[in-house]
């Protein structure tokens, strides 16, 4: 093998072949500087192997590569109806690849791999969804005057710089790729540092369908290095990003000297009301879903759960039962797991650190609230699932995005009171009901100020609808139709009809 792929072994018995280098002009390349990231299995703490992390130079590589395939003749001419068979094709090689990607996925970022068999299936979902959009983004005609026939035309934005987080690696870049593509952009996308595996294995696959070179770049590198340049880079038209809502600020500021196109997808601490009309056992399902899934590593978790003071006590038993027999701790490859490890020592020490604040400041650990007993071999970042009562606004665990499996329930009595909690954030991403009563579901929906709400379930999202929050969770809207807009620009054109023949 060559310094740019080497042959892994993974936990479920799979031996492939992982690149290891950037992917620039449908090529793998060296870092310049031949500075590496160590990619870590977060069940077991070991390095699984080290990928080449890309300097301002080579993002200006990628970039000019990116800005060459945009411009060129062979990717212009690729209509909507092309590109969506590339799409399609993508989707196709994604699917029957699925248990390999799954199987990385896992390996690289620690979640359950029956539950990243789901993420991949998002992935070709996703895909074919915005093949079917790539011929049917239309402009329009708009009457003026009989003098005048004007018309728009949706045309792509240029060179898209793209930032996916670690949680939902490939899941996320589906979600930008997508739209991306299926509008005729350009991309050079940055992998999240702690999980760089499954995309560089997914970027063969890009040129297997027959994406011409340059269209589609993918780098692993450091934030403050890679990410800045991309963000920063002159000829970069437009920046989508998915993380923390402190990175997203770095980002605004640092695309400002060039007024680019942004979409933000950022933090969240996302409220559940519970009223005390709600079933109480779908309730407690949904409750459990929306901050224990991926071990809390989601940005819409409904890590604050608001509980009518008449169900409050039934609640929190029923609660904490459902939580211990369901979310079992263990290794990511083993089927009844449910609960994997942090995807890194630093969300694992982070978690933990929020304990440790939470009882300072006079709240309750009922559940949890440590190193998981479970821990295979005695490693890994295996955070017992957490739940902690006796909260009151004003305390840290019910501020600040934990990014974890930690829930922590507050009492209310009335509706009102309850709106204005889960409206005291800085956040505004997503939020959750439970209630039997139609009026109050749809009355409280449209008091929450969230750019989502669940009314009975809970972080079901589904990739044809828009996905995006308000206030300090970020600008625009990924998925369904919307997510085309983000991607393309109108062109208006006025056409003259009344020419003087003469002065």
């Amino acid at each position: 093998m060559s310094d740019l792929a080497v042959n892994i072994q993974t936990p479920n018995g799979l031996t492939y072949s992982q690149p290891t280098g950037l992917f620039i002009n449908n090529e793998w390349v060296p870092s310049s500087s031949g500075q590496k990231l160590p990619s870590i299995n977060p069940a077991t703490e070991s390095v699984i192997t080290s990928v080449h992390a890309a300097t301002a130079s080579d993002v200006d590589l990628a970039v000019s590569a990116a800005q060459a395939a945009f411009h060129s003749p062979t990717w212009q001419s690729i209509v909507g109806t092309a590109r969506a068979t590339l799409l399609n094709k993508l989707a196709d090689l994604v699917e029957a690849n699925q248990h390999i990607l799954a199987t990385i996925e896992a390996m690289d970022n620690g979640k359950p791999y029956l539950q990243a068999r789901g993420d991949i299936e998002e992935v070709f979902s996703v895909l074919r969804y915005y093949a079917g959009w790539a011929d049917k983004h239309y402009g329009q005609t708009m009457e003026t005057t009989r003098a005048k026939f004007t018309y728009t035309v949706r045309e792509p934005v240029g060179v898209c710089g793209q930032i996916i987080p670690w949680n939902y690696p490939l899941g996320m870049a589906s979600w930008k790729l997508g739209p991306a593509l299926a509008c005729g952009n350009a991309i050079v996308i940055k992998a999240a540092e702690q999980t760089p595996l499954s995309i560089l294995y997914f970027a063969n696959l890009v040129r297997s369908a027959g994406f011409p070179p340059g269209v589609v770049n993918i780098l692993n590198g450091h934030g403050g290095e890679c990410g800045a340049a991309l963000v920063q880079h002159p000829h970069i038209d437009k920046v989508a990003f998915t993380g923390s809502t402190a990175t997203g600020k770095q980002i605004m500021k640092l695309a400002s000297g060039t007024l680019k196109n942004l979409t933000l997808e950022t933090g969240g601490k996302s409220p559940l009301v519970v009223f005390g009309d709600a079933q109480l056992a779908n309730a407690v399902k949904w409750a459990h879903y929306g901050v224990m899934g991926n071990m809390g590593q989601i940005c819409t978790a409904t890590s604050r759960i608001f509980v009518h003071e008449g169900i409050y006590e039934a609640f929190v038993r029923e609660f904490v039962a459902y939580v211990a027999r369901i979310s079992v701790v263990g290794d990511p490859f083993e089927e009844k797991t449910y609960h994997g490890p942090q995807v890194s020592r630093a969300q694992f020490e982070k978690i933990l650190g929020y304990v440790e604040v939470a009882k300072k400041e006079g709240a309750k650990v009922i559940l949890g609230g440590g190193v998981a007993a479970e821990r295979p071999g005695g490693k890994g970042f295996f955070v017992s699932p957490t739940v902690v009562v006796d909260v009151t606004p004003e305390m840290t665990v019910y501020r600040e995005e934990i990014f974890g499996p930690f829930a922590v329930i507050v009492k209310f009595s009335e509706e009102e009171e309850v709106v204005r909690m889960a409206n005291d954030t800085e956040y505004g991403l997503a939020a959750a009901l439970c209630t039997s009563d139609i009026a109050r579901a749809h009355r409280v929906a449209g008091k929450l100020r969230a750019g989502m709400v669940w009314i009975n379930s809970n972080n079901n999202s589904d990739f044809r609808v828009p996905f995006g929050g308000v206030k300090q969770s970020g600008i625009g809207r990924e998925l369904g139709q919307a997510g085309l807009d983000a991607y393309s620009n109108i062109k208006a054109v006025h056409l003259n009809l009344n020419l003087v023949e003469s002065l």
